[in-house]
């Protein structure tokens, strides 16, 4: 959703078999800033960069997974379309394979999942407030003002943002921001119900247990999780853009449901059985809709996402495949 910005910033991928390895799933939300054209960079190829990784081959996917983004970085450095890029994205990716989740993040962009109902955090946003983050920018000769590097650029991590990536006397991981992820590992079992990736947008309006209460009241009611991303993207989207910026941002959802080999009529009877009657009331709503919930929307797969089948990077969901993840995901 592009909300009440000039301009759509963000980008998002979602890849249910990846072409070099059929086995794994790649999903990530990049929420561009300085203008789309590094988020949308990002969309196509960061995955390539992680998967040809030699680590990966290893099987050491976080690993690859940080060495992977640091490569890209540095790729688009040497790019002569995109060196003098004054743009920049965050990255919150989600790799899933052999029951295995690999999260990896860079910036404020966010992810969270539902295990038997309790909310999971699966990576921590990079303020340059954070203390490590401080340190780090004022070694490499910045400085941080209005919880800003150098009073400009509210992350201390980003793909991109080159302008604060000159210090030749400091390796990549070193500078003032760095496109170094954290990456958060964990073993999917029949327990885990979801996983939530989101920008900023929505983290900004919600907390991480209101978005998997909210998200899971839903699956509950049987809704599809496009419907639902819709309808979270309207529920944070501001009246107007009076608020401070606050439900004015762009934004970006993609919603991983955990099938295990159900269709997902069952799927939501299965979550709903676990949740009181009251909750799960048609009239019944724990989170307000800041502006009731009418906003318009295109295609999910209209624009700015990564989604098509160029390279035969989607597949199509038949609900009577029973596939492991059923992904809906929308940025309109």
């Amino acid at each position: 959703m592009q909300g009440w910005r000039v301009t759509m910033e963000d980008w998002h991928t979602h890849i249910l078999s990846l072409p070099d390895d059929p086995d794994a799933a790649f999903f990530a939300v990049y929420d561009g800033h300085g203008g789309p054209k590094v988020a949308q960079h990002a969309g196509h190829h960061l995955h390539k960069s992680v998967i040809q990784r030699p680590e990966y081959k290893q099987g050491d996917i976080s690993t690859a997974l940080k060495q992977g983004f640091l490569e890209f970085d540095a790729e688009m450095q040497k790019d002569q379309q995109m060196r003098d890029e004054l743009a920049g994205t965050t990255a919150i990716t989600v790799l899933v394979k052999n029951n295995q989740l690999y999260c990896a993040n860079v910036g404020d962009s966010r992810s969270v999942a539902s295990v038997k109902g309790t909310c999971e955090p699966l990576s921590s946003d990079h303020k340059p407030s954070n203390t490590e983050e401080n340190s780090r920018i004022c070694k490499a000769g910045g400085w941080v003002e209005y919880n800003r590097v150098n009073g400009n650029l509210a992350l201390s991590r980003a793909l991109g943002d080159f302008v604060f990536k000159r210090n030749a006397n400091m390796k990549p991981e070193e500078q003032m921001v760095i496109a170094l992820p954290d990456v958060e590992t964990r073993t999917i079992n029949e327990d885990w119900e979801f996983v939530v990736l989101a920008c900023d947008g929505i983290w900004d309006v919600l907390t991480n247990e209101e978005v998997v209460e909210f998200v899971r009241r839903r699956i509950g009611l049987g809704l599809e999780p496009e419907a639902i991303c819709e309808e979270m993207m309207s529920t944070c989207l501001a009246p107007d853009c009076q608020m401070g910026g606050l439900g004015c941002d762009n934004m970006t959802v993609i919603v991983v449901c955990f099938l295990n080999g159900k269709p997902y009529s069952e799927y939501c009877s299965e979550i709903a059985s676990t949740m009181i009657p009251s909750a799960l009331s048609e009239n019944s709503t724990s989170l307000s809709t800041m502006n009731g919930g009418d906003g318009e929307f295109e295609d999910a797969q209209e624009g700015n996402s990564n989604s098509s089948d160029e390279d035969n990077e989607n597949a199509v969901l038949e609900e009577d495949a029973s596939p492991p993840v059923a992904p809906s995901d929308s940025d309109k």
